[in-house]
């Protein structure tokens, strides 16, 4: 990707006039200039590894996968949270890896864990460099030097089970790439994060990714069959059936470690044959509370689609479900909700027809395809909007979280107040969207996009306000994060979730797996 932003840089956009109109209007915002920025203007720290360290590095991996390149440095200086991206656009000096070593092979991993664990050397696996929330930094912690490990050279099929329906996958695959190397043998993943095009099998199993498949497919660990991990203390395969109660699944240890506990090399998930059909529906609600009664209907009846989307009235009131159209396109009231029906005609004519009878009753007004193909054309763009608002001067972020239906009103009442509250306060009143984006039988997600103009200091007027909605979150009984992990920006309340007992575990876990603690240190435990 990018160094400075998301994705690829032929797909950069630029803010249209209706777009720029309606940031003026509604939140004052003076549209300014992108600069022009070089890569090779950005000064990182230089690097702390030796020559001998070099020289060590390059003799297990080969010199040609082992670098202290300013670009190579540079582009896995963090992920795409917005502090990553600020960050990235300040002419202060960066923090970035002192080294970037990329293996081949399980045995190369486990020399340089070993040889980084002699030699104090912290490490950060990095495949996509997708995270949202600081799971990529540079933390040197008590390190002499961070070890940037890469690992796109794990990017096969491994081994494909038409008859259990079952594939295993290299962690570097990206999703795409992972959709064609099982398309071409009939089959489908069905993982389709908004960081799809970029993100990796591995970056799905560290940090629990759902996608927005997810009703129709479940999340990612719903796909995990077993892994293969190797740590500092030795190497871990899970999985050896599709069901067992030979005590804990250690499989759940690691899905989720977010890199901190072993850096996973292989993923063995179940996979489905390629739908026969799909059929898209829009639908209108007159407000949030009562699309989301429907969909809680739909999920309980399980009637339940593919994709389950429901946006709240500011946020259909902006298209953002079709962002390129924000601005261009008159104001629509009610709430949009948007569903995807996949698998074989006559299943997924049945299960059409239960669902429309189900939101129908709830009040809902079919608005055809359009809606449903609209959005599904640019679902996996919007980071490219943000990059495009953060140059003209706009404040954009997301934040997820989640909780029972019982107390979704309250958990989005309470984070939509402390966002606008923080933000408010410091000069710059925002405008809070929100969507359901993932649903089970007893509850949902929330996903908060927040818009404002940029004070001074945008990474501390955004510190301010993400502090705020954690707070506010942990308050009103909500996760403290649904699927974009924990990573830096979410350790604060990882202590409030799980509690005292529950750090003590994941201490215990990673002093047995990473004794020497070198595994990215900043992370996930507090």
């Amino acid at each position: 990707m990018q160094w400075d932003g998301w994705g690829a840089p032929e797909k950069r956009k630029d803010l249209s006039d209706g777009m720029k109109a309606v940031l003026g209007q509604a939140l004052g915002v003076t549209i300014r200039q992108a600069p022009d920025r070089v890569a090779a203007d950005v000064i990182l720290t230089p690097s702390a590894v030796s020559e001998g360290q070099l020289a060590a590095l390059a003799g297990i991996v080969g010199e040609k996968f082992c670098s202290t390149e300013h670009d190579d440095r540079l582009l896995r200086a963090g992920g795409k949270s917005i502090f990553d991206l600020l960050r990235r656009r300040s002419t202060e000096p960066q923090n970035a890896p002192d080294v970037i070593v990329t293996p081949g092979t399980e045995a190369e991993v486990a020399e340089i864990l070993r040889y980084c664990a002699d030699n104090s050397i912290a490490v950060v696996p990095f495949s996509g460099g997708s995270s949202a929330v600081g799971g990529l930094d540079p933390v040197r912690d008590k390190f002499d030097a961070v070890l940037s490990l890469d690992l796109r050279r794990f990017d096969s099929l491994i081994d494909l089970d038409t008859d259990s329906g079952t594939a295993t996958l290299g962690v570097g695959l990206p999703g795409p790439r992972v959709e064609e190397l099982l398309g071409a043998h009939g089959f489908s993943l069905g993982h389709f994060p908004q960081s799809f095009m970029f993100a990796t099998i591995g970056g799905f199993a560290a940090t629990r990714s759902s996608g927005q498949a997810s009703a129709g497919y479940g999340r990612f660990e719903d796909m995990v069959q077993g892994l293969r991990v190797v740590t500092p203390a030795g190497t871990l395969d899970t999985g050896r059936a599709p069901a067992s109660a030979a005590g804990p699944d250690l499989g759940e240890l690691f899905v989720g470690s977010e890199g901190t506990l072993g850096v996973i090399t292989q993923v063995r998930v179940q996979v489905h044959p390629v739908p026969e059909t799909t059929v898209r529906e829009g639908w209108s609600f007159p407000d949030f509370e009562t699309g989301a009664a429907a969909l809680r209907a739909l999920r309980q009846a399980g009637a339940v689609p593919t994709v389950l989307r429901l946006s709240d009235e500011a946020e259909t009131a902006v298209n953002l479900a079709t962002h390129d159209k924000i601005g261009e396109e008159a104001v629509t009231g009610g709430c949009l909700v948007i569903t995807t029906f996949e698998g074989t005609k006559e299943h997924t004519t049945k299960r059409v027809a239960e669902a429309r009878a189900v939101l129908q009753a709830h009040g809902a007004t079919s608005l055809g395809d359009e809606p449903g193909s609209n959005w599904e054309h640019g679902r996996f763009d919007a980071p490219y909007l943000r990059d495009a608002l953060l140059d003209a001067g706009v404040l954009c972020e997301t934040l997820e979280t989640a909780t029972t239906w019982g107390n979704l009103a309250n958990l989005r009442a309470s984070v939509t107040a402390a966002l606008t509250e923080s933000l408010s306060a410091q000069g710059t009143p925002p405008l809070v969207l929100c969507h359901i984006s993932h649903t089970y039988g007893t509850g949902a997600s929330l996903y908060f996009t927040i818009v404002c103009a940029q004070n001074d200091d945008p990474i501390d007027q955004w510190g301010k306000a993400k502090a705020a909605a954690g707070d506010a979150i942990i308050a009103a009984g909500g996760t403290i994060t649904h699927h974009h992990a924990v990573g830096v920006d979410h350790r604060p309340w990882l202590r409030d979730e799980i509690g005292d007992l529950g750090v003590t575990v994941l201490r215990a876990v990673k002093n047995a797996v990473d004794p020497a603690g070198i595994l990215n240190p900043g992370k996930l435990i507090p």
